[in-house]
């Protein structure tokens, strides 16, 4: 199917501002008034200009369903039905990660899981991307395969193909054409899809050729230690890359309980602090800064895979763009990698 972009758009804005579909909420991203190469979720009002089909947000799909700071207890669930716009494949995995880890049957988190449940997702293949961007390099591709309820290929300047991908898309899809006209797709315009889809992915895969690796992981954690001291060095310990990346979930709770009652809050946490995971005696379990910066790569290569059966990165690259340290992350894999098996050669 195809549909004209000038009639999705107002679409999006009308579901805003007269709640069509039940939708109280449109979020999308929204191009920065102070920097024209950033963009960042935001509602879907006024003249304000949202750019739906480039590359990601600075700030994760995960803050939209797993906030930084909020009361668990009493749960506030939140029942409001939203549309978000614009995802990417990047987050889209991440989700996929993040579901695995709070909705299992094991540990449901109910707030997590209730936002889920009443988000609508459009995903929007990359029509651009950002200089960190490496999904490639991860088992992804700059358009998404699956995630979604609803995905939007740019065609040309006038149009999008669309593809459903759920039930909760179609229940959208079919919302949609009440308002919107929508065409049969023709096999012109599968190959027009097909080879917006290639040409994106091949900038992709020239810009990321320097960091191409064999992806046995297993070797950084063989890799000598001496080797993630030297990768660490610039590392301040501040928990940027963590913050924002979509896959972390790692959380401290916090008792706020007053007269009033019981209040317990969640914060994010993040490994990459010297406090992180301390016992009651003082001890911490990393205490040493390369400790800290190689459990973050094993966890997203390691850990994650070992968990959930999926890489806990995304190719994202915000990390790398959010580093006060200067560290590249798609440079430290390789060299590290590349030392790992060095050693596993020497060991033979």
């Amino acid at each position: 199917m195809i549909i004209e972009k000038t009639g999705l758009y107002d679409f999006f804005r009308r579901c805003q501002a007269e709640s069509l579909g039940g939708f109280r909420q449109v979020i999308a991203p929204r191009l920065s008034p102070k920097n024209p190469n950033v963009l960042f979720w935001d509602k879907w009002q006024g003249d304000w200009e949202f750019v739906i089909d480039s590359y990601r947000t600075v700030d994760p799909l995960r803050i939209l369903f797993y906030s930084a700071r909020e009361r668990i207890l009493p749960a506030q669930t939140d029942n409001e039905k939203r549309l978000i716009v614009g995802a990417k494949a990047c987050d889209l995995r991440a989700l996929n990660v993040l579901d695995k880890a709070l909705i299992n049957t094991d540990f449901v988190d109910p707030l997590y899981e209730s936002r889920r449940k009443n988000t609508t997702i459009v995903g929007v293949d990359c029509n651009e991307i950002a200089p960190t961007c490496h999904c490639n390099l991860v088992e992804g591709a700059p358009y998404a395969k699956q995630g979604f309820d609803l995905n939007l290929t740019n065609l040309d300047a006038n149009y999008y193909f669309l593809e459903v991908g759920s039930a909760k898309g179609q229940e959208l899809l079919d919302l949609m054409q009440k308002y919107v006209k929508i065409n049969r797709s023709s096999e012109d315009d599968l190959n027009t899809r097909n080879e917006n889809r290639q040409a994106i992915e091949k900038r992709l895969k020239l810009q990321n050729k320097q960091y191409e690796r064999d992806p046995q992981y297993e070797t950084l954690r063989t890799a000598d230690l001496t080797k993630w001291v030297d990768e660490a060095y610039t590392c301040c310990g501040c928990g940027g890359c963590t913050n924002i990346c979509p896959t972390c979930y790692c959380l401290i709770l916090n008792d706020e309980t007053a007269a009033e009652g019981f209040i317990k809050d969640r914060s994010a946490d993040t490994c990459q602090i010297h406090g992180y995971a301390r016992v009651a005696g003082g001890a911490s379990p990393r205490p040493k800064m390369y400790e800290r910066f190689r459990n973050r790569y094993l966890c997203k290569f390691r850990y994650m895979p070992s968990n959930f059966g999926l890489l806990g990165c995304t190719g994202c690259g915000r990390c790398s763009e959010v580093c006060a340290g200067k560290i590249e992350f798609r440079e430290v894999v390789k060299r590290i990698m590349s030392a790992g098996k060095v050693k596993e050669s020497a060991n033979v």
